[in-house]
C-alpha cells in the first residue's frame, strides 16, 4: 500500500545576501535540483521588506530577537514602490 501524497504549505523567510531579488530567490528555490526529486516547490507569493544595513548585531541575525522581526515587517501589507 502506498503512502498517501501530502502537500505543504511551508512559509520560508530568505535574507538576500547576494541580491538576487524577489524573482531571483524564487527561481533559485524552484529550478534547485532536490536528491531524487524528492520535492517539487512551487512559490506562490513573494513579499518584499526593506531591512536596511546588515551587520552581525542586525535583530535578525540572532535568534532572540529574529521572529519578532520578521513578524513586524510583515504585520502590515506593503505599500507599493
Amino acid at each position: 500500500m502506498k503512502a498517501p501524497m501530502e502537500i505543504h504549505r511551508i512559509v520560508l523567510y530568505v535574507v538576500d545576501f547576494d541580491g538576487l531579488g524577489a524573482e531571483g530567490v524564487k527561481q533559485e528555490l524552484e529550478n534547485t535540483r532536490f536528491a531524487n526529486d524528492c520535492i517539487s516547490p512551487d512559490i506562490a507569493e513573494v513579499q518584499t521588506r526593506d531591512i536596511g544595513e546588515w551587520s552581525d548585531a542586525h535583530p535578525l541575525n540572532h535568534r532572540a530577537t529574529a521572529q519578532a522581526t520578521r513578524e513586524a515587517l510583515f504585520a502590515s501589507p506593503q505599500t507599493p514602490k
